[in-house]
């Protein structure tokens, strides 16, 4: 038990799909940190099992006492900063003595974008000829602005080197522009042919709501031909930046990104958060709550 486990720290999804993927990639880190003598263990923090208290008792009923817990996470939202560090505080309480480093969020990263290049060339070679595509990068939403803006540096480094039209950025929730205000930027801006790039890791409702919404605007604009990728999904190549994630934690270099977030920098309009305490929202598995978006 000389290195700490890995604990992956999931949001959750009521998706039955979405926990399968999950669990799946849960075991492809287990087979390939096995020969290394790292154990591995994941959960999630509200809407599905397991949730991650189970993942910190299988992990300390093995011995450890410290663990490197990595978010599952393509960008640092509240999830990130406020409501897995919550989750882990209180199973330091307990399991007295549990000491456990974090890592960062998995995205903006180079492996995420050719994930997400190679999601958009499988459509594009669906509909091979015409003019080079636009894409509409897809994400979840956030209150807080520097996630949001992640996202858009995503879209920005998505676009640079590849022969994509242009590339513009929409939130599924919490944030605008959605994604019928997107696709119609990008046909005013003249755009033939749209590829929306879904921009998560797991099957869940906002990929099928994102699905849903390019189909039902791609019907009631025959001139635009839209098409949605697939989810990033499992695959050795995200379980290698996860694995990046853990030996950065592990040796202390996190390089957390702090230079806007709104509760160091006064935001326009966000002015009130900074130096304000993290407030999580109680929605974890382990109080019984159930927790609706």
């Amino acid at each position: 038990m000389n290195r700490p486990p890995l604990l992956l720290a999931g949001h959750g999804t009521r998706d039955p799909a979405g926990v399968a993927a999950f669990s799946a990639f849960t075991a492809r880190l287990q087979a390939s940190f096995a020969p290394q003598g790292i154990a591995v263990a994941g959960g999630f923090i509200e809407l599905s099992a397991p949730p991650l208290r189970d993942a910190v008792t299988e992990l300390t009923g093995q011995g450890h006492r410290r663990v490197v817990a990595v978010p599952l996470v393509l960008s640092a939202a509240s999830h990130a900063k406020s409501d897995i560090p919550a989750a882990l505080a209180r199973e330091r309480a307990r399991h007295p003595g549990l000491e456990w480093s974090y890592g960062r969020p998995l995205g903006p990263h180079p492996v995420l974008l050719d994930l997400l290049a190679a999601r958009i060339a499988e459509q594009a070679e669906a509909a091979a000829g015409g003019p080079p595509p636009a894409v509409l990068l897809v994400a979840r939403g956030s209150t807080d602005p520097d996630a949001n803006a992640e996202v858009c540096k995503t879209a920005r480094l998505l676009w640079e080197g590849r022969g994509y039209a242009f590339a513009e950025t929409a939130f599924v929730s919490l944030a605008s522009p959605d994604v019928p205000a997107g696709l119609e930027r990008c046909r005013l801006l003249g755009a033939s042919r749209v590829i929306v790039a879904s921009y998560f890791l797991f099957p869940g409702i906002l990929p099928d709501r994102i699905a849903a919404q390019a189909r039902s605007y791609g019907e009631a604009h025959p001139d635009v031909d839209v098409r949605c990728t697939q989810i990033l999904g499992d695959s050795n190549e995200l379980a290698a930046l996860v694995a990046e994630r853990y030996h950065e934690a592990l040796a202390g270099d996190i390089r957390m990104n702090c230079d806007v977030c709104a509760y160091r920098t006064a935001l326009p309009g966000f002015e009130h958060r900074v130096g304000a305490a993290q407030r999580p929202h109680a929605h974890p598995h382990d109080d019984g709550h159930v927790h609706v978006h």
